[in-house]
């Protein structure tokens, strides 16, 4: 069960949120919190009962490992052999689940050797729960004078809007949330809020994001057919694609949280209007450059012992940032990419401060469609591949296929507006349609305001509410093809 699945909008999700507001109407306020507990559980059961036993054991050992530490507040060696066998515990979690086949392809392939992993199962959300358990224990070890009692902590790992593609938030900031009484009491502004942003997230989701995916799994099928033209389509096609999928998982995060009257730490604040690539990891998954700043930079020494230290500082979180999204050398390309383009951001800020904004946008915008192409390839032989067809140059026409498969069965009235008005063929028309919904894709993220922006000023209004149910109405329409969020696989 996913949120953008019918299961989830007309079934789990208006259960939970108006059972959970009765329960607490009725001032039974820890029985609401082991509701939502139960309610989070039975979401995640929904991909596998395994998953699921999984999430309960990491749960059950880092909670008596906190409580551990926090018993001993004065004896820093048993505090600090607790916390060694916890954090060692959820990254072995994580790297036997996640990254086991991976190591034991660099084994054969350096020693040739013929080690076999046998694939399993990836449980949902491990790589967010894993690093929320990290960040648990590092802060008890650090002041153990907090004490959480076991629901509040396990809903704190496993609620629903944040298992599966996070936010990655901190203990203080969200169980602090499930005891305040001032966010037991319905508040139905906050519950109009609420769906207005879970339907802005479902929008991107389904009617913009799962539609540039046909123009992405068509250039990444037929790359030998691609030539610059097709490339340069496909390529901006994923930046814009995975863009939407984030934006709009975060999107409706963020509205369940509102729903239920909690707050979600801000996750995706339009990063494609960054100006450099240190402004563009302020403002994507900014609660994983959160926890990296915190739990790893920091540690390391962050900016405290001189420019050498700090830049291969953060080249470490860049390349473990590659390698938390996926176990391929593709996405640790990525990682240390990414980290090459900050340490130039930071060298040269006051230089590229000279820059006119507009010069600076355009390069930190194609520098991520570039580096996105190590994302999304299945390996290296693909990205190269892929960049052979990007720069040979040859500016061929679209090719009939791509126009065809990319035109929305939804815009075929545009298309009979524009074979009736210019009298040209069915390719021409799918043509213009095709790139004119990337380009408008690409204003959106422009241009537009994001959700907390909208959000923040927003007056509940006729029009606002039109304009809602119309967003409601066609991406529930369009969830006959139910897509995962790219996020999920991470």
């Amino acid at each position: 069960m996913i949120f953008n699945s019918y299961q989830f909008i007309f079934l789990f999700l208006p259960t939970v949120v108006i059972i959970y507001h009765f329960i607490n109407s009725k001032n039974r306020y820890e029985a609401a919190k082991i509701f939502l507990l139960v309610a989070s559980l039975a979401f995640y059961v929904f991909f596998s009962f395994q998953m699921l036993l999984i999430l309960i054991l990491s749960i059950l050992l880092n909670y008596l490992i906190s409580l551990g530490i926090y018993k001993n507040p004065h004896n820093t060696t048993i505090k600090k052999t607790l916390l060694f066998i916890g954090i060692a515990f959820n990254l072995g979690l994580l790297i036997y689940y996640k990254y086991l086949g991976f190591f034991d392809g660099i084994i054969n392939s350096v020693f040739k050797t013929g080690l076999s992993v046998q694939k399993t199962l990836i449980p949902l959300g491990i790589s967010y729960y894993t690093f929320s358990q990290i960040a648990f224990l590092t802060d008890t070890f650090k002041d153990s004078d907090k004490k959480y009692n076991f629901i509040d902590y396990a809903l704190f790992i496993s609620f629903f809007p944040k298992i599966s593609v996070g936010p990655i938030m901190f203990a203080k900031d969200l169980i602090p949330q499930f005891n305040d009484p001032d966010r037991k009491k319905t508040d139905y502004n906050n519950i109009a809020r609420g769906i207005i942003i879970f339907t802005m997230g479902l929008a991107k989701k389904v009617l913009v994001a799962d539609h540039l995916s046909k123009y992405v799994t068509w250039g990444y099928s037929n790359i030998d057919k691609l030539g610059t033209t097709n490339a340069l389509l496909t390529m901006l096609a994923y930046t814009l694609q995975i863009y939407f999928d984030f934006s709009g998982y975060c999107d409706m995060a963020k509205g369940i949280f509102q729903l239920l009257n909690l707050k979600a730490s801000e996750n995706f604040l339009s990063p494609y209007k960054a100006l450099s690539i240190a402004d563009f990891w302020k403002k994507w998954h900014i609660t994983l450059t959160s926890f990296f700043t915190n739990y790893v930079y920091i540690p390391l020494g962050g900016n405290r012992k001189g420019k050498l230290r700090t830049y291969i500082n953060m080249f470490i979180i860049f390349f473990l940032s590659g390698l938390w999204h996926g176990a391929d050398f593709t996405f640790i390309i990525w990682g240390i990419l990414h980290g090459i383009g900050i340490t130039f951001s930071k060298l040269l800020k006051d230089k590229m401060l000279k820059i006119p904004k507009t010069i600076r946008h355009l390069g930190t915008f194609i520098f991520i469609n570039i580096t996105w192409v190590f994302f999304r390839s299945s390996d290296l032989n693909e990205a190269l591949d892929f960049f052979r067809q990007l720069f040979s140059f040859k500016f061929i026409p679209i090719n009939i296929e791509f126009a065809a498969k990319t035109t929305p069965d939804e815009l075929q009235f545009i298309q009979w507006l524009i074979l009736s008005a210019l009298d040209k063929t069915p390719y021409l028309s799918a043509c213009i349609i095709s790139v004119g919904f990337l380009l408008c894709a690409i204003m959106i993220c422009f241009y537009c305001k994001n959700s907390s922006e909208i959000t923040a000023g927003i007056k509940l209004n006729s029009s606002v509410v039109t304009t809602t149910v119309i967003l409601l109405v066609l991406s529930i329409l369009s969830l006959s093809n139910v897509t995962e969020f790219i996020y999920t696989n991470f």
